[in-house]
């Protein structure tokens, strides 16, 4: 009957258009995943005025974190694995991002307690991001390993996309420096992670 073909016919229009949306929904989320935060303009030289205690017998790994970040869980994920490796042969700082105007337990989350249980891990507050600044950076995730004479060896993330968690080139490059020792140029890889002051704060 002719109602019941276009009766198909808009139903097959109506899941062309739907299959087009859904297309355009993933092909955007494949986009941002693979689209990484601003790069480091991070010291050759450890900062003079930072207050990060760093290990002057052993290389020191910072990293800058937002405590809300989703992409950032990842991260940690990827930097237990990586200590699971390396756990005696460096001293890892992770800061976590807390605005001044925020209350106390703000910077708190997952994230937090996640970094704070890895072994060999040092987890605490960068004030209002005044530590990522003098490191020059600006994405949640930012990896920066200096040696123990403060020489910048490596800059960048340490996952392949955004949230994705598993074989990267960055946590590869970390271990390959601390268990065989430095190499040249300088390692550097892209920081998939959210931009730390864009994200919404109290």
């Amino acid at each position: 009957m002719p109602s019941d073909r276009l009766t198909r016919r808009a139903l097959v229009g109506l899941f062309a258009v739907w299959l087009t949306v859904v297309g355009l929904g993933l092909g955007a989320l494949w986009r941002y995943a693979q689209t990484p935060g601003p790069a480091a303009h991070a010291p050759q030289t450890w900062p003079a005025n930072s207050r990060i205690a760093r290990d002057a017998t052993r290389p020191t790994l910072v990293m800058f974190t937002h405590p809300k970040c989703a992409c950032s869980r990842a991260t940690i994920s990827e930097l237990a694995v990586l200590m699971a490796h390396v756990q005696r042969k460096v001293a890892v700082r992770v800061l976590f991002y807390h605005p001044s105007k925020a209350e106390s337990g703000w910077d708190h989350t997952d994230l937090w307690e996640s970094a704070a249980a890895i072994p060999g891990v040092t987890v605490s507050r960068d004030e209002d991001g005044v530590e990522a600044a003098r490191f020059g950076s600006e994405a949640s995730g930012q990896a920066l390993l200096y040696d123990a004479g403060g020489r910048l060896l490596f800059s960048g993330g340490i996952t392949s996309a955004r949230g994705h968690s598993g074989d990267n080139t960055g946590r590869s490059e970390l271990t390959t420096l601390l268990l065989n020792g430095a190499s040249e140029p300088l390692a550097t890889t892209p920081v998939y992670g959210c931009t730390i002051r864009e994200l919404s704060t109290p």
